[in-house]
């Protein structure tokens, strides 16, 4: 019974799988061939020869990178089932010594590795849904003028979907990509059957002969061959949603062999007849099966895009949680997926750079030139982050490690450099998005940590001061009142400012402070530490993981367990809001301490972010000149 109930299990979370992981990877049909031989930036010419060696590259980027790589490797990298760059960072941090400088340069290249997501965030469904939309070019060249419009609609409507969530559609996904992959492999058996000596393309020889014979042009076509990969990333990133196995079993079952018979499908429509270089993927199909191609095209482009959204949300919750970005409003679209979020601010600024980007580039060629960069990018970061893992978690030796990870870096640091060529012609623009994201997050984290020692140099230490209440005859009132700070043994600023302004304590009081351990989730049972002081204070400890959710009520529901019980209606949280005043000479550049001011001064509230009741909440403001 148990058997079959797992087996179900594992059949419901591969179809989802389908759905959320591979929408990215398994769009890339639309135009990654059509991007090595059509391109304007240094086509390949179609000759058998050349026609075999690209293929074969196809076939062994995603065997040895995808499969090999990912699937087999990086997925063993995983923190307590968790993937994603910003979990294997973390995961990478482990058993180092802060502040070396090997943890400063695996802090720096995991931060950039998160923000270069971002870049494909906005790039995914630009490319995505106009690669799609270019189909009805084909049926019509009448077409041609709206392919613009159309897209800037559609991207409209996806994102203001966000904010009823993808539970509502979610069912939909897998059943989707199930038919997207079948007919896949249904256009490109048809075309091998006319032309089955493309499977010849196997054979590794036919990608080394072809590099070899066309050094030039052959580095520059890795620059579009890289796009038969995009999406990778997300078989690593979506590990914690769906596991390792349903993925994996996605990937070799169903999804490879889909892509690999178009892709080869494709080649052999080039050989019958290179005019169909204008757009292979759509002239696969009957023309009284076109119209339909581009809807179920336009459908599944607008999934890939979701999960790519997605994950920029899940990213920014980690983000948060690690102290790297300012509060932001999350709307949970779910009440039973807990990871199901939509935060708006990060909804309204994708939706903002993607419809410049459509609106700039204009083309699903024009704008491949700008994918690879962000893509190549996160893999190489990727890889070094892996071999760190290696050593320290997986005590590998370092000679181990980076004879193992080797092959990848070299195939990574081919494609990367291949594709750095197209920087002028649109891949500058992931790595100026990527590094405004950088900035932004490693001046939100030092501009705390400057902020945090600032307030310290001038708090008192917790136990003294206890000691100087009980001398003193301050009053106390009935009650409970919760001070929030980040130093569990300091006095909060705001406990100074109300002893301060009502010459009166609560009967009880509790010092509350909040950790975020490198870990995805900490468990109920390690929430909350109590430490009971005299005066009838307390300290109490909030633990969380950077996935979980901070919810400050249903923590300290759990003080009860260790002697500490409050009554939330006879409960105020007392909490500290800083007036920031920029100045010249400060520890950090002026330009980065107005970034840091601007950004502190829209930063959400704690009340909403901890889920505090609003009416039981006092703010105390004080000035500090930063």
């Amino acid at each position: 019974m148990q058997e079959a109930q797992d087996k179900k299990r594992l059949a419901t979370l591969t179809l989802a799988a389908l759905g959320i992981v591979y929408g990215d990877i398994g769009t890339s049909p639309l135009y990654a061939i059509k991007e090595v031989f059509g391109s304007t930036h240094h086509p390949v010419p179609i000759t058998p020869e050349n026609v075999l060696g690209i293929l074969s590259l196809f076939f062994w980027s995603l065997i040895i990178v995808v499969t090999l790589k990912y699937v087999s490797f990086i997925m063993r990298a995983n923190n307590k089932g968790e993937g994603g760059i910003i979990a294997l960072m973390t995961l990478a941090l482990q058993k180092g010594v802060p502040g070396t400088w090997q943890q400063k340069l695996l802090v720096t290249l995991g931060l950039f590795g998160a923000a270069l997501f971002y870049g494909d965030g906005v790039i995914t469904p630009a490319i995505s849904v106009l690669s799609a939309v270019e189909g009805l070019e084909i049926i019509t060249p009448a077409f041609k003028p709206y392919i613009v419009p159309i897209t800037v609609i559609i991207v409209i409507g996806l994102f203001i979907f966000q904010r009823r969530g993808t539970a509502s559609v979610g069912a939909l996904f897998g059943p989707v990509m199930v038919l997207w992959f079948a007919i896949l492999a249904a256009l490109g058996a048809a075309a091998i059957i006319e032309n089955p000596s493309v499977l010849a393309a196997i054979n590794p020889l036919h990608a080394f002969n072809f590099l070899q014979g066309n050094s030039i042009l052959g580095f520059f076509a890795l620059g579009a061959v890289v796009l038969c990969i995009t999406g990778a990333e997300a078989l690593y990133a979506d590990m914690g949603h769906f596991g390792a196995r349903p993925i994996q079993y996605a990937w070799l079952g169903y999804v490879l062999p889909a892509l690999l018979i178009n892709y080869f499908g494709q080649g052999a429509l080039l050989l019958a007849d290179p005019s169909t270089v204008e757009n292979p993927f759509y002239l696969l199909a009957p023309e009284w099966g076109r119209y339909p191609l581009v809807i179920l095209a336009t459908m599944a482009t607008i999934i890939a895009s979701q999960a790519v959204i997605s994950g920029a949300f899940s990213i920014t919750q980690q983000a948060m949680q690690l102290g790297y970005t300012p509060r932001l409003a999350i709307q949970h679209t779910s009440d039973r997926e807990m990871g199901q979020i939509y935060l708006p601010a990060i909804n309204w600024l994708l939706l903002i750079s993607i419809i410049l980007l459509v609106v700039e580039f204009g083309s699903s060629s024009k704008l491949a030139a700008a994918y690879g960069i962000a893509v190549t990018g996160t893999m190489l970061i990727t890889n070094i982050l892996a071999i760190a893992v290696a050593i320290r978690l997986w005590d590998w030796s370092p000679t181990r490690a980076v004879l193992g990870a080797l092959p990848f870096i070299c195939i990574d640091l081919g494609f990367f450099l291949a594709n750095s060529v197209k920087i002028p012609d649109g891949g500058w623009f992931p790595l100026v998005f990527g590094l405004v994201v950088f900035i932004l997050l490693t001046t939100w984290k030092r501009g705390r940590e400057l902020l945090g020692e600032r307030l310290a140099a001038d708090a008192m230490q917790l136990r003294p001061f206890i000691t100087s209440i009980a001398e003193s005859g301050v009053e106390r009132v009935p009650g409970t009142a919760v001070f929030m700070t980040p130093d569990p043994e300091s006095v909060p600023h705001a406990l100074l400012h109300s002893l301060k302004h009502y010459k009166a304590l609560h009967e009880q009081v509790v010092i509350l402070s909040v950790k975020v351990f490198d870990v995805p989730y900490v468990p109920a049972l390690d929430r909350v530490e109590v430490h009971h002081l005299s005066g009838n204070f307390a300290q109490v400890v909030v633990q969380y993981g950077f996935k979980d959710e901070p919810d400050i009520p249903a923590a300290l529901a759990l003080c009860g367990e260790a002697g500490l019980t409050l009554d939330m209606m006879d409960t105020s949280f007392f909490l500290g809001r800083e007036t920031l005043i920029p100045k010249l000479g400060s520890s950090m550049a002026y330009w980065r301490a107005l970034i840091f001011v601007a950004m502190f001064r829209n930063a959400g509230s704690a009340t909403a972010f901890f889920k505090i009741p609003s009416n039981r909440v006092v703010e105390l403001g004080s000035q500090v000149v930063h």
